[in-house]
């Protein structure tokens, strides 16, 4: 009986189950690496929202220049002198 019994499970194993399961899971993998409809929405409402702040970012940097031209150099990174300080001309 085991003879026959053996045989009947490992050749549909083998044959039916092992490669099911491993194209089953390669189909998944090639549908993980491309973006989902959602994904491609998403990605295009961050975009707007990017050119949206870049927008108001340069209307401020216009304000600000049109009020106090040297306001990019007082504001550099690594200073210690005070703002008023070097507006003063000291």
């Amino acid at each position: 009986m085991e003879d026959v019994l053996i045989p009947l499970i490992v050749v549909p194993v083998l044959f039916i189950a092992f490669p099911w399961i491993i194209f089953h899971y390669m189909t998944k993998w090639k549908q993980a690496k491309t973006l989902t409809g959602s994904d491609e929405k998403l990605l295009d409402e961050l975009h707007d929202a990017a050119r949206r702040l870049d927008d108001r970012l340069c209307s401020i940097e216009r304000i600000m220049t049109a009020e106090n031209p040297n306001w990019r150099q007082q504001c550099l990174p690594g200073r210690t002198e005070s703002p008023r300080l070097l507006a003063d001309g000291e």
